[in-house]
């Protein structure tokens, strides 16, 4: 297969970029504080001795996501109530009671771990209907607790942006609604859109069940908890969006605007949900539509995936060029049905692809008409997830303001660094980049 030659290769330096990594401690004390302070407002009183309480709990690796359940499992049994967890994940796991509770069994979530029974069904019960004819689902076993108690990660979500994303709202429509209520609610998306969706949705189910508090999650830039936050029912909503803007601000980022050509070494569904973060990655392909402006990325290339992925490729949709290998690591299978679902048939397509690195970059760098190494606005990256540390090409780091620059051994948050010296793009003997080395 033709490529052309590339007779000068483009150089990259590592860089380091600093983040906020201020993250929380002793989960359960957090915990413990975050709800002790809605019952010292008085916003607990409906808890009685004895009365039964559904913990949510959903198929995202949200960082000790074991360990805040276990917390709110001990809360619970402080406050005399009995407690039982509530696989709450839409139609994840195969949209079955057993495979929900295995992927929660993934994440570190059993009845041992947890201190409480598991309760799994995909029956659910209709609330009611929005205004505008939406009808809400919600977990019929959720439903026959005397209380509910949602929590979840607060986050950007990757189809849509608005005030509320994916969090308590979603949690408390899409996972608690089950595969019925998750299937619907995409289905609606289209025409309504996601925003309006969740926000009625959600705002319907929260005053319908009987909720007694949110918990809310944000993580940092490296993927660690930051805040924890207990939220009575009627302020969830004001709350979540508070607590979204602060996720947006913690999110890594790209430092760079403009980007010709943007290497990601791996995508994965444990990377993000649609394999690579479109916040991150600024390109999205979707029927509701492209919300992104920045960065403004020419040409992707995907170089693998990773093996936790277990062959879905959801995301490769999004990249320009891949390889072979990566193809033939993908079940396709598991990966169009995973886009299907999520009425994302763009995010399965498969790019054009090579059998080595040096192939796909020679051909992706050609697709970018006159370019010059010097000039050539490049970033590698290990993937999406991981921003700390990236190669880019001189041509970006002199782009930089001044005050991005980190000088010196000082760091400060959003500041970023030269850590090396720029090199020429090397391949091994099969025509592979040279790995990543942790820097």
């Amino acid at each position: 297969m033709w490529t052309p030659e590339i007779p000068r290769w483009p150089m990259l330096a590592p860089v380091r970029q600093e983040f906020d990594a201020t993250q929380v401690g002793d989960v359960e004390k957090a915990v413990s504080n975050a709800v002790e302070q809605l019952r010292n407002a008085g916003m607990l009183r409906t808890v009685r001795p004895g009365q039964t309480v559904a913990i949510t709990a959903g198929s995202r690796g949200i960082d000790r996501i074991a360990e805040v359940t276990a917390a709110l499992v001990t809360v619970c049994r402080a406050m005399g109530l009995e407690p039982f967890i509530v696989p709450s994940m839409g139609s994840h796991g195969g949209a079955t009671a057993e495979g929900q509770v295995q992927v929660l069994a993934s994440l570190g979530i059993t009845e041992e771990t947890a201190g409480a029974p598991i309760r799994s069904s995909m029956q659910v019960v209709q609330l009611g209907e929005t205004e505008d004819g939406i009808p809400v689902f919600m977990d019929a076993l959720a439903m026959q607790a005397d209380h509910i108690i949602i929590a979840n990660r607060v986050k950007s979500h990757t189809k849509f942006k608005a005030p509320i994303e994916s969090g308590l709202f979603k949690m408390a429509c899409i996972g608690l609604g089950k595969h019925t209520g998750a299937a619907l609610y995409h289905k609606l998306a289209v025409r309504h859109g996601f925003a309006h969706v969740i926000r009625q949705a959600g705002r319907l189910a929260l005053a319908t069940a009987p909720v007694l508090f949110g918990l809310g999650l944000v993580e940092n830039a490296h993927g660690k908890l930051h805040t924890i936050a207990a939220i009575a029912p009627q302020q969830i909503e004001q709350e979540e969006e508070k607590l979204l803007t602060l996720c947006k601000e913690l999110s890594p980022k790209l430092p760079f605007s403009v980007i010709d050509l943007l290497i990601v070494d791996r995508i994965g569904k444990n990377i993000s949900g649609t394999g690579m973060d479109v916040n991150v990655t600024g390109r999205n392909r979707d029927i509701l539509g492209d919300f992104m402006s920045s960065p403004s990325v020419s040409r992707i290339f995907v170089r693998d995936l990773t093996p936790e992925s277990e062959g879905n490729a959801l995301g490769i949709g999004f990249a320009d060029f891949t390889t072979d290998r990566l193809v033939h690591a993908m079940d396709y299978a598991k990966t169009v049905t995973n886009a299907l679902t999520g009425i994302s048939p763009e995010k399965a397509a498969i790019p054009i692809h090579f059998p080595t690195d040096r192939q796909s970059l020679q051909a992706a760098l050609h697709s970018l008409g006159d370019w010059q190494p010097e000039t050539v606005r490049i970033v590698r990256i290990a993937d999406t997830l991981h921003l700390e540390t990236m190669h880019v090409s001189p041509a970006l780091l002199a782009g930089l303001p001044a005050s991005a620059r980190r000088t010196g051994q000082t760091r400060q948050t959003g500041q970023i660094g030269q850590i090396g010296q720029a090199t020429p793009m090397e391949f091994d003997n099969d025509g592979n980049l040279i790995p990543l080395t942790p820097l």
